[in-house]
């Protein structure tokens, strides 16, 4: 490869981008790979091949028509891992529908914003899971689900919900069961079903994800096709996966790690998905590996410490795997080094990118030297072009750091009902500004040096301060609140909130904490709370963030990863 004279690079264009639609595309990969495995949830003892994956899809997109959904309504889903998350991944693809992703740590407060800002008219959800009780915090925003009938909601608070569905086989007032749904369709349907897929296009949305913003609320990054197909498609070309693969996949659907990286990878190759249980568990990830000798294994940093920490790993027969890719925050190169040795995955690679970029824009090969692999985030993916910029727009040299700004097929349509955020992203010649500082060296490999936006990154997870601390402005006791990352051995970074209480208001840690549970996730709670009378400020009454972080630093002894 040539040596770049300006920090610009175009990916290859020799393997043409798919111009398919996903349910036409996976219904061809069904009939070559019909007998094949497709899907293997080991905490629901399911088993099944393409074939059996094709027909749970088309029985459960017939009955969403049977509902009387029509195209572009949007299906919500609020679910750790599952088959039903992915029969409900395919199926709102092959009905014209639009997959709305919602996370399963969201509470009350953030999943009544979620849902009404994307209009979803069907919400499906899981029961509970641990001490959470899902069902429950329904029925609090939604009381009207406790007297209406299956389909019939009109709720006070969530206007354009009409169905709820419920998994599992217990039965709750208001709600169906997922397994209702396939019951519904008849002959007429399955023809709708037929005529609706063979008239979609490549470039209709097809799936919205919920990304934080620094101005607060989370914006509905909304994805077409095209975008996650060829996505998840040379992913799986990066790490060579064939029909004769198959990949364990820890990570969250909800989120494209375990969507795009995972799911549309393996079926755009033929290979087979396997869910270890519904959340990240290392034992549970150590056995599927074993068991169903897995040649790939996907994860963030703190999950493959977990399990190269597990007290019995030397136990497990890990020499199946092979690749998988390790991405979400900063990559060890001794926790590197340990995956390659340990548990054998010499192909393991690095990826980077965003929700908005349906995410990945580079990533590692197999076949890159490990330091490569550790110290950057590889080369740019096929058929995407990227750009690091200064503040003027104007492109700098290799090696000096800039906005990351990226172009090609997988920039998202925008966001979901928010012209003007789309626009501050987006630029009239096609541009994603990512907020990512970034620098490319001379062979156009990238390396992530910093962050515009103010974001920390708590174990995989994006988290942005401006929503948190607009939630915490809620409190009647609190008058100012200013939430920063601060360095974190196990996680990367936690959340500090410095807090201003209002005068001769009595406030303790506690009762901040207490406030937060339940109504946003649990790793958006700080965990290091102060309370302060002012916060360090510039001249032009700007608060210097990066002094409260320094200040914490200091006051907990914490040491700061240069890589972070």
């Amino acid at each position: 490869m040539s040596s770049l004279e300006q920090s610009y690079v175009r990916g290859s264009t020799s393997t043409p981008l798919i111009e398919d639609t996903i349910s036409h595309f996976f219904d061809q990969a069904a009939e070559r790979w019909a007998d094949r495995d497709a899907l293997i949830s080991r905490h629901e003892n399911i088993r099944w091949t393409y074939g059996d994956l094709q027909r749970q899809i088309d029985a459960f997109a017939a009955g969403l028509l049977a509902l009387g959904l029509t195209k572009g309504d949007r299906v919500g889903i609020w679910s750790h891992n599952n088959a039903e998350w992915v029969v409900t991944q395919f199926a709102t693809a092959k009905a014209g529908l639009i997959l709305v992703n919602i996370n399963p740590a969201y509470r009350r407060a953030e999943l009544v914003y979620a849902l009404n800002k994307v209009g979803c008219k069907v919400l499906i959800t899981m029961p509970e899971f641990k001490t959470s009780n899902y069902i429950e915090m329904l029925q609090d925003v939604a009381p009207e689900l406790n007297t209406c009938r299956p389909g019939a909601l009109q709720a006070a608070q969530l206007p354009d919900l009409r169905v709820v569905i419920r998994l599992g086989t217990d039965k709750t007032p208001g709600l169906y069961n997922f397994s209702d749904i396939t019951a519904l369709p008849d002959a007429s349907h399955h023809e709708q079903l037929r005529k609706v897929a063979s008239e979609l296009d490549p470039n209709d949305a097809i799936n919205i994800q919920f990304t934080s913003g620094t101005t607060g609320n989370p914006k509905g990054a909304t994805l077409t096709h095209r975008n996650v197909l060829n996505n998840g498609f040379f992913i799986g070309e990066a790490m060579k996966l064939t029909d004769q693969d198959r990949l364990c996949i820890p990570v969250p659907l909800y989120h494209c790690f375990g969507m795009v990286l995972g799911n549309l990878a393996c079926v755009t190759h033929g290979s087979a998905i396997v869910y270890p249980a519904e959340a990240f568990e290392p034992e549970a990830v150590l056995k599927a590996v074993q068991a169903e000798k897995c040649t790939g294994l996907h994860g963030v940093p703190t999950m493959f410490i977990a399990e190269l920490n597990d007290p019995n790993l030397g136990d497990y027969d890990l020499s199946s795997l092979r690749t998988g890719i390790m991405a979400g925050s900063p990559c060890p190169i001794e926790v590197m080094k340990r995956v390659i040795s340990e548990m054998h995955m010499n192909q393991v690679t690095i990826c980077y990118g965003m929700t908005e970029t349906s995410p990945v824009s580079f990533q590692s090969s197999t076949d890159e030297p490990l330091e490569k692999r550790v110290s950057t985030v590889g080369r740019i993916h096929p058929h995407l072009e990227v750009k690091i910029v200064d503040s003027d727009g104007n492109i700098v040299p290799p090696g000096m750091p800039g906005e990351l700004c990226t172009r090609g097929y997988s920039v998202m349509q925008g966001y979901w009902g928010d012209a003007e955020k789309t626009h501050e992203a987006i630029d009239d010649e096609g541009w994603m500004h990512t907020g990512d500082l970034a620098t490319l060296d001379s062979e156009g490999y990238c390396n992530i040096v910093g962050r515009i936006k103010d974001m920390v990154i708590r174990g995989g997870e994006n988290l942005y301060p401006r929503e948190i601390e607009e939630y915490l402005y809620r409190h009647p006791a609190i008058q100012d609140v200013q939430v920063v990352g601060v360095p974190d051995k196990k996680y990367g970074e936690e959340l500090c909130a410095w807090i201003i209480p209002t005068e001769g208001a009595q406030l303790s840690e506690d009762d901040v904490r207490e406030f937060c549970k339940g109504q946003i996730a649990h790793y958006k709670i700080p965990r290091y709370i102060r309370f302060v009378r002012e916060f360090p400020m510039t001249i032009t009454g700007k608060v210097q963030k990066y002094l409260i972080r320094e200040a914490m630093v200091s006051e907990l002894g914490l040491k700061v990863d240069a890589t972070a």
